[in-house]
């Protein structure tokens, strides 16, 4: 499948960004969906995910309560609300897809930065 993700872009602290993802070449609704994030000098995280019926959604701590994942199984995209944004949510956010759990994702996208100013 392939996976691609816009909305990114720089705003600033409070603000709201709305990150979508595109997938195309195989049966979406297969994948439970998620959005992963990689900050400078930090490592990969898992930000939000989504299960394939869209019924059941995971958040990482830190943006819970700010940010809402949600899927449309017939355009075939998953979106990631974000509000209340802070500057340690600045980030380059990937979009993925998986059938085998978080640790070992099936399908990438290209990465959307989201830079958030003080």
């Amino acid at each position: 499948v392939q996976l691609q993700a816009s909305g990114g872009g720089l705003v600033q602290a409070g603000g709201s960004l709305r990150l979508s993802c595109a997938a195309s070449g195989s049966t979406f609704s297969r994948y439970v969906m998620g959005w992963f994030r990689q900050a400078p000098g930090k490592e990969r995280e898992i930000v939000s995910g989504i299960n394939k019926s869209g019924g059941s959604t995971f958040y990482a701590d830190s943006v819970k309560g700010r940010f809402t994942i949600s899927r449309d199984n017939v355009k075939n995209t998953v979106l990631l609300q974000m509000n209340s944004l802070k500057p340690e949510d600045t980030a380059v956010y990937y979009c993925v897809a998986t059938t085998r759990g978080w640790g070992n994702v099936d399908y990438w996208g290209q990465g959307t930065l989201v830079t958030v100013s003080s």
